[in-house]
């Protein structure tokens, strides 16, 4: 039985940990409704814009993994504190950046310590909290402030970057990081790491960061060079290099970064897949929609962020419905309804008059919004659905490492594709934009079919599995 004080320590170590959390989810999101004032005022050139957030969500992706695995060697209070402290710092150099090349550094820095302490946080979290009732619901409260944060930081970074300035997107880390340093040195114990002789798998890690590093890259290259140029191709061609690379380094390492062998689980492929597909949509939409709300409608951050809350508050509804539809029908058919929802979206989208009518707007972000919260809810229960307990931490990690890696690809991509006639965000027109948003269109049609593929019927599973144990005991009646 835990006793009163206990459950209260308890109580505030989630909410430390959900506060650095929060801080880490709000910063990536608020950040698309600045872009626009960014790119004036630093002088960004076209193709270089979306690193932005292309250089956060790699560097954070890429090293994710190993932030995990260094929390279990090194400590898990050590490298929370050691990732707060530089998301902290990078923030700082983020709000005081001088040049875009400044600015997209720090970025890249903010992900190297949000993929050291994001994962030490959960780890914190796993230890804390005792398997069962207890940790599944601190871990829904987990997940809940994640979403919270995201919306969070839509609906701030409008008003932040009109009244404050872009530079407070990022300052308004500093404090709550401070605090929250401050507070962990008091409130979280000391932990000694086991003393073992494994090592982490520096080299695929390396491996594997350089290589999305080189996909990226060579799509981000295209607006400016095309897609057959030796900088594109050679990135491209690069990158399946080094991946396969990683991939002979992982079947031969004794303590590989990713073990093989958890990729035999169909279900785990596709709940992954499906994600991957799903963020690219929410935001390859976010990038373009911030480009063409601003540049094409003229509107200010601070109505750009409504718009958002409405989107935002709908996608709420959406994971509600989704866990719901998911427990009873299975994450096959919610999670392929879900990306229906999200193409029907950028369908309305893709249509949308030349005055930006509010009936098709509000109508594609309904859709949209609707279909995201379910068709993430359906992604993420089948990622880690079967998963054996020794896999768990790793199967978490390679979800939030795919599902960063497809916010990356979708930004790059729909930029590249914004630009490839106009060559400039200032001069894209109506139509297209619209394409743009047709593309977005086509990640769900993808994510959809990955859905009813790779996915499979979990409810007619149950079902069967129900019946079968039904079928056993009136058996063992009929015997007896």
């Amino acid at each position: 039985m835990v006793n009163g004080d206990e459950k209260k320590r308890k109580r505030s170590i989630l909410v430390l940990l959900c506060a650095a959390f929060f801080m880490v989810v709000t910063d990536s999101t608020s950040v698309f409704a600045a872009i626009p004032t960014i790119h004036s005022e630093l002088g960004f050139t076209t193709g270089k814009i979306q690193w932005i957030t292309t250089a956060y969500a790699l560097t954070f992706a890429g090293l994710l993994l190993l932030g995990g695995r260094s929390s279990d060697l090194l400590g898990r209070r050590r490298m929370f504190m050691i990732g707060v402290g530089g998301y902290v710092g990078a923030s700082l150099v983020c709000g005081l950046a001088w040049t875009d090349d400044v600015l997209i550094a720090a970025r890249a820095l903010q992900g190297v310590a949000g993929a050291i302490m994001t994962p030490a946080a959960l780890a914190i979290l796993m230890t804390h909290f005792q398997e069962g009732h207890e940790r599944n619901k601190a871990l829904g409260v987990w997940g809940a402030l994640g979403g919270l944060g995201a919306t969070a930081g839509l609906l701030i970074g409008g008003p932040v970057t009109y009244w404050l300035g872009w530079k407070w997107i990022f300052f308004l880390n500093v404090p709550i990081g401070i605090a929250v340093v401050i507070i962990g040195l008091y409130m979280l114990k000391k932990d000694r790491p086991a003393k073992t002789k494994k090592t982490f798998d520096a080299v695929g890690a390396v491996t594997i960061t350089a290589a999305l590093f080189l996909l990226v890259f060579g799509i981000t290259a295209v607006p400016d060079f095309g897609w057959m140029s030796m900088r594109t191709s050679g990135a491209l061609v690069g990158a399946a290099v080094v991946l396969f690379i990683f991939i002979v380094i992982q079947l031969r390492s004794k303590e590989p970064l990713v073990p093989l062998r958890i990729f035999r689980s169909r279900t785990l492929v596709g709940g992954n897949l499906v994600g991957m597909f799903a963020i690219m949509c929410v935001d390859g939409m976010l990038f373009t929609f911030t480009q063409y709300s601003q540049q094409a409608l003229n509107y200010s951050a601070v109505q750009f962020g409504l718009v958002m809350t409405f989107m935002t508050l709908i996608s709420v509804a959406g994971v509600s419905s989704g866990q719901h539809f998911t427990s009873r029908f299975g994450f096959q058919k919610v999670g392929a309804s879900g990306m229906a929802l999200i193409g029907l979206g950028c369908l309305i989208l893709a249509n949308l008059p030349g005055d930006g009518s509010w009936v098709y707007l509000l109508g594609g972000l309904l859709f949209f919004g609707f279909g995201m919260g379910a068709a993430f809810v359906a992604a993420q229960i089948a990622a880690l659905a079967g998963v054996a307990e020794r896999d768990a931490g790793l199967a978490s990690g390679v979800e939030e490492t795919t599902f960063s890696v497809g916010s990356a690809l979708g930004v790059a991509i729909v930029a590249a594709v914004m630009v490839a006639q106009s060559g400039e965000f200032q001069h894209v027109t109506i139509e297209e934009y619209r394409f743009t948003f047709g593309v977005v269109g086509g990640f769900s049609v993808m994510g959809m079919l990955l859905a009813m593929g790779l996915l499979g019927n979990q409810a007619k599973k149950k079902r069967r599995k129900k019946t079968d144990n039904i079928n056993i005991r009136v058996k063992g009646v009929t015997k007896e």
